[in-house]
C-alpha cells in the first residue's frame, strides 16, 4: 500500500518492517553491532582529526569541540535508536526518510550518503597513511616520495598508495561475508579501545597545565567550527544502523548498540583529546600523527611507534563501517528501485551486495589517493548533519501521525530532545567552509536531475501506482 502519490509519496513502516526478509543474511548480535558502532567512531577523530583541529582551528578548546559534537549526536542517536527498533531494515537515515517525510527525502538523504560515506572511507584511509609514514620513519625505513601522499601535499608526491590498498583491502573483506568481516572487525576494535585506553593512562603522567593555556587561542567560534570539523566522527552508529537487517534481533538489538556505542565512545574521546593537547602545545601537534608526535616529544618514542601501529591496525574499524554503511545504503536504495537494480544484486553465497562493494572501494581509493586530507574532509559533514535533521523531525512527525506504533525503543524527552539534534545539526552546518556548500551544491544538481530523469519513474512505488506495468524483474 502507497500511503500518498507524487514525488512524497511513501511506504507504511509496518509495510517496510516487513518486506524483503530473508535476503540479507542475519548474524550480527548485540555487541558484534555495538563493535560495529564504536568501530565507526573511535578512529580518524582521535588518531587523525584530534591533531589537526587542535593545531589549525581550536588549540585544546578541541575538547569542546568534541563535546559540542557530541551533545548534537546524541539527540539524533536516540532518534535513530528509536527508528532502528520499528524498522530494522537496511538504508537507515534514507529508509527512516523515504517512509515517514516521502520519496524525495529520502532520496535526496540516501543521495548525500552516498559521497558522504564515501568521503569518509577516504579520509580515515588518508589518516591511516599519516600514521603509516610517521612508522616507517620511526622504523628508520625510507620510502619513495611518489608514493607518500597525494600530489600537492610534499615535493614529489604523485598518489598516496597506501590509502589506496587500504580502501581495496576493506572492500575486499566486506565482499568475505557479513559474519567473518563482523568478526575481523570485533577484534580489531578490541586493539583499538587497548590502544586509547594505553594513550590515556600514560600520557596522564606527561600532561602540562601550561599547554592549556590559552585554552580558547583561535575564540569560542575556532571550537565550534572545530565541532562541525570532527562532526563526523561521533555518529558512526548512523553507518551501524544500516545493519540492521544483517542484525539477529534488531528490534531490541539495534537501539542498545547505538546508545552503548555513542557512550562508549565519548567518555574515551574526551580524556583523549584532554591528554593530547596536555602533553604538547597546540601550535607543535603533528596535524597528521599527533599522539605518535606527542609521545615522541615527551621521549616516548617507543611507544609512539605502538601508538601508530596501534592507529594503523584500529582505524581500519571505521572503514570497515562506513564501506559497509555505503553499500548497504546504495543496495537499498537500488532495491527500491532508485537506482538501477543491477546494483541491488547479492552474492549467492555469502549475501552480500558485491557490485556496490567494488565500485565504493574503488571510488574511495582514488578519493585517498588523490586529493589532500583536508580537501577529501571537505566532501563529509553537511550531508551527515542533514540526515540527522531528517531523523530527528521523522521520528517527531511519526511520534504524533501514528502514536501506536510498536516501538521497542522511545526517545525520551520528546519533542525536545530530537528537536535539539535539529538545532544544533542546522548550526553546526551553518560553520561548515563554503568550499563545502559549493560541492554539496553539485552533488544535489547531479542527484536532482537523476531523480527526476529516472528514479522518481522507477521506483518501485511508482511501478505499483502504475497497474497496466509489471514490476520491475528481480536484479540479474
Amino acid at each position: 500500500m502507497v500511503t500518498s502519490r507524487g514525488v512524497f509519496r511513501r511506504k507504511p513502516v509496518e509495510q517496510i518492517a516487513t518486506e524483503h526478509e530473508g535476503e540479507l543474511a542475519r548474524s550480527l548480535g548485540l555487541w558484534q553491532l555495538t563493535a560495529i558502532g564504536v568501530g565507526g567512531i573511535i578512529g580518524a577523530g582521535i588518531f587523525a582529526l584530534a591533531g589537526a583541529v587542535a593545531n589549525e582551528t581550536a588549540g585544546p578548546a578541541v575538547l569542546v569541540s568534541f563535546l559540542i559534537a557530541g551533545v548534537a549526536s546524541a539527540a539524533a542517536a536516540f532518534s535513530y535508536a528509536e527508528f532502528a527498533g520499528m524498522i530494522p531494515k537496511a538504508g537507515s537515515a534514507y529508509t527512516y526518510g523515504y517512509a515517514v517525510l516521502g520519496e524525495v527525502v529520502g532520496w535526496f538523504i540516501g543521495w548525500d550518503l552516498l559521497l558522504e560515506y564515501t568521503a569518509i572511507v577516504a579520509v580515515v584511509a588518508i589518516g591511516i597513511s599519516g600514521y603509516f609514514g610517521f612508522l616507517v620513519q620511526q622504523l628508520g625505513a625510507g620510502l619513495p616520495a611518489w608514493m607518500l601522499g597525494a600530489p600537492g601535499t610534499g615535493d614529489g608526491r604523485v598518489v598516496d598508495l597506501f590509502a589506496v590498498v587500504l580502501c581495496l583491502l576493506i572492500a575486499f573483506l566486506l565482499n568475505l561475508g557479513i559474519r567473518a568481516a563482523a568478526r575481523f572487525e570485533t577484534f580489531v576494535v578490541g586493539i583499538k579501545v587497548a590502544v586509547v585506553l594505553l594513550v590515556i593512562v600514560v600520557g596522564f603522567f606527561h600532561i602540562s597545565t601550561a599547554n592549556y593555556t590559552p585554552f580558547f587561542p583561535y575564540g569560542i567560534g575556532g571550537a565550534i567550527t572545530g565541532a562541525a570539523t570532527v562532526f563526523f566522527a561521533v555518529f558512526g552508529y548512523d553507518a551501524m544502523s544500516t545493519a540492521a537487517e544483517e542484525s539477529r534481533d534488531a528490534q531490541r538489538h539495534m537501539p542498545k548498540a547505538i546508545v552503548y556505542s555513542l557512550a562508549i565512545s565519548m567518555v574515551l574521546y574526551v580524556l583523549a583529546t584532554l591528554v593530547l593537547t596536555g602533553m604538547q602545545n597546540y601550535r607543535e601537534i603533528d596535524p597528521e600523527s599527533g599522539f605518535s608526535s606527542a609521545f615522541a616529544a615527551v621521549g616516548l618514542s617507543g611507544l609512539a611507534s605502538v601508538i601508530a601501529v596501534g592507529a594503523i591496525v584500529g582505524i581500519l574499524t571505521v572503514m570497515f563501517t562506513f564501506m559497509l554503511g555505503v553499500t548497504r545504503v546504495w543496495f537499498s536504495m537500488s532495491r527500491d528501485g532508485l537506482l538501477p537494480h543491477w546494483f541491488a544484486k547479492l552474492h549467492p553465497v555469502r549475501r552480500v551486495p558485491s557490485r556496490v562493494t567494488w565500485i565504493v572501494g574503488v571510488a574511495s581509493a582514488l578519493i585517498a589517493g588523490f586529493l589532500p586530507i583536508r580537501q577529501a574532509a571537505e566532501l563529509t559533514n553537511i550531508g551527515i548533519l542533514l540526515a540527522f535533521v531528517v531523523v530527528c523531525a521523522a521520528v517527531i512527525v511519526l511520534r504524533y501521525r501514528q502514536p501506536d506504533l510498536p516501538r521497542s525503543f522511545r526517545t525520551p524527552g520528546m519533542p525536545v530532545v530530537p528537536a535539539i539534534g535539529v538545532v544544533f545539526s542546522i548550526w553546526l552546518i551553518t560553520f561548515l567552509d563554503p568550499v563545502t556548500w559549493l560541492r554539496f551544491a553539485i552533488w544535489f544538481a547531479i542527484g536532482l536531475v537523476i531523480y527526476f530523469a529516472y528514479s522518481r519513474r522507477h521506483s518501485l512505488l511508482s511501478v505499483a501506482s502504475r497497474p497496466e506495468q509489471d514490476l520491475p524483474e528481480d536484479p540479474g
